[in-house]
């Protein structure tokens, strides 16, 4: 099942490729504001900016790239934001899933499920939640694709819609949105997924200003 799912993944990327050479040099790309001024208050967290190194900027690729870890009075336990946002793929440049990035930090993952998660202003977005482990260590993970006013949880889904996109509205924009808290042994599981959840509940409405529509 995996390598029928890597042949999939390079047909996809293979056809995306020759489809953006087809359809021309540029991309339609939407004003946007950067993402260094996603609000460090988001609902009570507070956010400090976490330097992405060189060498993890080369493997991203060009894009506009923010990593915060978010603490809140009432919460022991941390969260940590992540967001890239590319403005363009048609160069190559293409999202990195985390399942990827994540296993080569050591990281496995131990549980993953779809699920529809609602934000503060009643809407429903599709994200992928996870359980992922290095030694005795557990975080939760909440992480989706998210591009044109549309929340994506599977990667193969938004390899098509990158295609579809770029037919429909020449553009290729779009981003990767990980939110990741501390499983802590004592709360365990349940209060790792309700802490990440809020937080990605309040998070939700903010994000068409530095992800366009």
């Amino acid at each position: 099942m995996k390598g029928l799912r890597y042949w999939v993944v390079v047909a996809l990327l293979a056809g995306t490729a020759l489809l953006l050479f087809i359809r021309g040099s540029s991309d339609l790309i939407p004003a946007s504001e950067p993402l260094s001024q996603v609000p460090r208050n988001i609902a009570g967290w507070w956010g400090s900016d976490i330097a992405i190194d060189q060498e993890t900027l080369d493997v991203l690729g060009a894009g506009d790239f923010m990593s915060r870890i978010y603490n809140h009075d009432g919460h022991e336990m941390p969260i940590g934001l992540f967001i890239g946002y590319f403005p363009t793929q048609r160069t190559g440049v293409t999202i990195h899933s985390p399942k990827n990035c994540l296993p080569g930090s050591g990281w496995s993952f131990e549980s993953e499920q779809y699920v529809n998660l609602n934000d503060v202003n009643g809407n429903t977005h599709r994200v992928g939640e996870y359980i992922i482990a290095d030694g005795e260590n557990k975080q939760f993970v909440i992480y989706w694709y998210q591009a044109h006013g549309r929340s994506i949880a599977n990667e193969y889904l938004a390899k098509i819609y990158l295609v579809v996109d770029a037919i429909r509205l020449n553009r290729t924009d779009g981003a990767l949105v990980r939110v990741i808290t501390p499983i802590d042994a004592n709360q365990g599981m349940s209060a790792a997924r309700t802490r990440a959840e809020a937080f990605t509940a309040q998070l939700f409405p903010i994000l068409p200003r530095f992800i366009p529509n």
